[in-house]
């Protein structure tokens, strides 16, 4: 799995907001916090406004908030909102895709890392990662060594 830069943004800023509770963050806070480029900042938090993740707050006060509670965002809903859908095959979703041959089998195997990607990805939550407390199967599946290779 290949994340893009706008993704690794997106949920690092993510996870600043859910860890500020009710009150604004400004993109130069978020930004300086995780050391990230403002204006590239204000394009991903502008994706994630139009998806409903996050909302505006104008005036000397502003900034951004979450729009749900934490642990109703997942870390899909932040990927979708930012990249688009989890597994695609040259742009095209998995279940659109055919081969033939030897290589028909293919297809099952992207829709297959897909719904591995979906078992994780829209299990953690924003508040998972926020505070540190993470599912069960997620952090079974980052003790084992071999996940780190």
């Amino acid at each position: 799995m290949r994340l893009s830069a706008r993704v690794d943004y997106a949920l690092r800023a993510a996870a600043e907001l859910a860890a500020a509770g009710e009150g604004p963050t400004t993109v130069g806070e978020l930004a300086k916090e995780q050391d990230m480029p403002p204006k590239y900042l204000e394009n991903i938090l502008l994706q994630m406004r139009r998806a409903g993740l996050v909302r505006g707050q104008r005036g000397p006060e502003g900034g951004y908030v979450l729009a749900r509670p934490p642990a109703e965002i997942s870390l899909a809903d932040v990927i979708r909102a930012v990249d688009g859908p989890l597994a695609n095959v040259r742009g095209e979703r998995p279940e659109h895709v055919g081969y033939r041959g030897p290589a028909e089998s293919l297809q099952q195997v992207w829709i297959a890392l897909r719904a591995s990607e979906r078992a994780i990805l829209e299990e953690v939550t924003l508040e998972n990662v926020a505070t540190g407390v993470l599912p069960d199967r997620v952090r079974d599946l980052s003790a084992d060594p071999a996940a780190w290779d």
